[in-house]
């Protein structure tokens, strides 16, 4: 029964509720039960091997006796730096069985900002591969950071054919040399013990933190969102709650997940890998996403569930043979960092009678917030309604404390057990982060229905969406500063087909500097920002619109931009 307080409640799928009770503990024994309940049924398949719960949960608890001996336990915070690979799922709760914290590295971040994430999260120790994109980085950081320890792992370890994809990766240079001494230990050496870590006291899972996973910000580093293990494990049961009811998308022990989001993303740590063992699932593991191995695997191993974002379902509604694929083993399928094309949505569910079920979230939301529910009522454009737990409030531009009225724009603000504690050593953050009442400010402007259902209309806070990633224009824009010749820059986010929006710098370069050009800045830029922050457009101007203080500003320039592209589609029309 719907309330004027949770109007989206009469728009529950049958036998799904709101208030259900919700599994919150530590986040081991989401691990621990899967191995008791499924111990023989594989877990992880990755590279043509596959290991069982049971296998899995023995090489755990090496690495948890491991990294005691490392000294972690309660209060140590350890990184990874890893891709998709069993090493991260291995790592990950071996350090929560430790007792330490897990802190995620994203390969895409520029060494930089690895530098700050160490010294701000207080990484000591860090997991990593050899491979080429990642060893040199941390490397170069010890000796030079608080970093002391780096354990090194290698991707044919847990692979079917070790030698042979070891030699091919040798030939395609993609591993780089390790160095041998008391700064690095190797993978095998981490597990190479008689198992036997130590349990320490648990405390209350709604305050211990599982995981540090930092965010970007509007201005300055990112931030670290602590995240505990109740908000984790909150998550996953709201994540359950949601494809439960009368007709129940999942079935425990039953289900094949492919993931090919990377792990040290909050959508996927949470999504496949928290939730797949929730669910007794049996984990497809790619490193990446590659178009043509994924319409293979959706095929040959019978995927039933995947997360991915927008240019992922894009790519495979386009695939020139997707009507010659069987995809209809898929039931759950989840798209989240960036709105949907509706367009996109129709025609993958043509192709496999699977609906895309867009949701929204954020990092520190766990990242759960809404839900559009797999079966049931639906609306073209929403990202859903509240997930089961969570309260979603529209409160004022002017005053977060004060709440709109039904059907009228305001910014999204949410409350609920997923919610993080706050943000690692930065309480001016987290206090204005929060609105009096406890909800958390999530920077979205958006509009909420009578029926519950969750529009995005806009951004309070300068960011951009870019392939499902957070992109902060301050963050560029401070980075093309330090180009000898530019004197001004503006960043916008623009239009793009595949990504969702494209950075777009405008610049006024300084009197007498060399012309500047897409490519030398680039250049310029390799080392100062991410992949997934890299500019994809400038314009070098002689002046930037200001306001009339003297500001830069940037609507000018996204009204030119709307009105560039809205005079290009009618003269294609």
């Amino acid at each position: 029964m719907a309330n004027n307080d949770h109007p989206w409640t009469s728009s529950y799928p049958a036998g799904i509720r709101w208030d259900a009770p919700l599994t919150i503990s530590p986040v081991q024994q989401l691990l621990d039960d899967a191995i008791a309940r499924w111990p023989d049924r594989p877990f992880l398949d990755f590279m043509g091997r596959r290991i069982a719960y049971r296998e899995f949960g023995a090489m755990v608890d090496h690495a948890a006796c491991g990294f005691q001996k490392l000294g972690v336990k309660p209060g140590v915070h350890v990184g990874l730096y890893l891709p998709n690979s069993p090493h991260y799922p291995i790592a990950f709760f071996g350090v929560m069985k430790a007792g330490g914290t897990v802190v995620n590295y994203s390969p895409l971040d520029a060494e930089r900002v690895l530098e700050h994430k160490v010294e701000d999260s207080e990484t000591d120790i860090l997991v990593t591969l050899d491979l080429a994109l990642l060893y040199p980085q941390m490397s170069r950081l010890l000796g030079h950071s608080r970093l002391k320890k780096l354990v090194v792992g290698t991707l044919p370890e847990y692979s079917a054919a070790p030698g042979p994809i070891r030699a091919q990766m040798e030939a395609g240079k993609m591993l780089a040399p390790v160095a041998t001494d008391d700064f690095h230990m190797s993978f095998a050496q981490l597990l190479d013990n008689d198992g036997q870590y130590v349990t320490h006291p648990f405390g209350n899972p709604a305050e211990t933190v599982a995981v540090l996973q930092y965010t970007g910000g509007t201005t300055g580093l990112p931030k670290g969102a602590m995240l505990t293990h109740g908000n984790l494990t909150a998550a996953c049961s709201q994540y359950v709650e949601s494809l439960s009811g009368d007709d129940p998308i999942v079935n425990f022990g039953e289900e094949r997940v492919l993931a090919v989001l990377p792990l040290f993303h909050i959508y996927s740590l949470t999504v496949n890998m928290l939730m797949g063992i929730k669910l007794g699932a049996e984990i497809v593991l790619h490193t990446r996403f590659d178009l043509e191995t994924v319409m293979k695997e959706f095929e040959a191993k019978k995927i039933t569930m995947f997360a991915g974002v927008p240019t992922m379902y894009t790519a495979i509604a386009n695939h020139p043979k997707a009507k010659e694929i069987n995809m209809t083993s898929l039931k759950s399928c989840g798209s989240g960092g960036a709105p949907l094309p509706v367009e996109v949505a129709q025609k993958f569910f043509a192709m496999t009678g699977c609906n895309l079920n867009e949701g929204w979230g954020m990092t520190e939301t766990s990242p759960t917030g809404s839900f559009t529910p797999a079966r049931g009522r639906r609306k073209a454009g929403s990202c859903g309604m509240p997930l089961p737990g969570i309260t979603l409030s529209m409160r004022s531009l002017d005053n977060p404390d004060e709440q709109v009225p039904t059907g009228q724009r305001g910014e999204l603000c949410i409350s609920g057990p997923n919610v993080m504690k706050g943000y690692w050593h930065n309480d001016s953050a987290t206090q204005s982060s929060m609105t009096s009442d406890g909800f958390f400010r999530s920077g979205d402007v958006a509009i909420m229905d009578e029926d519950g259902f969750v529009f995005i209309v806009d951004r309070t806070k300068d960011m951009l969406l870019c392939g499902g990633f957070n992109v902060y224009p301050r963050t560029i824009e401070e980075a093309i500063y330090e180009h000898p010749s530019v004197e001004e820059v503006s960043v916008i986010g623009v239009p793009d087909p595949y990504r969702g929006q494209s950075p777009k710098a405008f610049i006024k370069l300084k009197a007498g500097a060399e012309p500047l050009t897409l490519e030398s800045l680039k250049a310029f830029l390799k080392d100062r920002l991410g992949k997934h922050e890299m500019v994809g457009e400038i314009d070098v101007r002689d002046e930037l619109p200001k306001t009339a203080v003297g500001k830069l500003s940037k609507k000018e320039l996204y009204d030119e931009e709307s009105a560039k592209r809205a005079g290009a589609e009618k003269a294609s029309a």
